[in-house]
């Protein structure tokens, strides 16, 4: 039997990321989001929505530039207090003791100890209700060689142990149950 309820966001797990954006230091700022992801393989393209009365909303709208930093669980702390406490009254990256480090393509700065660091150009902002969608085109990505595989060239991110965001908690990802394509995949002849 199933229940139903008013309509509501229930599409889960999704990435706790961390959004840095600024084109200063004194300007940098870090926030936490789980809307996100992929919208295009060619070009490139992912989103974030962000309430308009985010200390860092009118910084990406005049910038229009941001890194998606993906997280671990070795940055679940991290990730949580940032988006609970505004940078108006914080320098995150000193209070989480997180590094502000170089982008190649965006003005805004990644957060050296994520694994992942997604670098975004603004495309178009979209109006949605409480959140507005800032649809962006990844202009770079900067990934951590320490998850690359030296024998197979493979980034093998799960090393990382990613967080994800599951309905107001965080949780480390499970165990790996197949690949793509392991359905119908034929069985190799012994």
């Amino acid at each position: 039997m199933k229940h139903n309820w008013k309509p509501g966001t229930m599409i889960y797990p999704l990435p706790a990321v961390l959004v840095s954006c600024g084109e200063t230091p004194e300007e940098y700022n870090l926030f936490t989001v789980s809307w996100t992801g992929t919208l295009c393989t060619n070009p490139p393209m992912c989103y974030i929505s962000v309430r308009p009365e985010r200390h860092s909303y009118p910084i990406l709208q005049r910038v229009g530039e941001f890194v998606i930093n993906l997280t671990t669980e070795q940055l679940a702390f991290a990730t949580d207090w940032c988006g609970v406490r505004s940078g108006k009254d914080y320098n995150k990256f000193e209070e989480m003791q997180l590094t502000p480090g170089k982008a190649l393509s965006v003005r805004a700065p990644i957060v050296e100890e994520a694994p992942v660091c997604i670098e975004c150009r603004v495309r178009q902002v979209i109006p949605l209700g409480s959140h507005d969608m800032f649809v962006a085109e990844v202009v770079n990505v900067q990934a951590d060689d320490e998850y690359l595989n030296p024998e197979t060239g493979k980034f093998e991110l799960e090393q990382a142990r990613p967080l994800v965001y599951v309905h107001g908690e965080y949780f480390g990802v499970g165990n790996k149950l197949g690949k793509f394509g392991w359905s119908v995949e034929k069985k190799k002849k012994k």
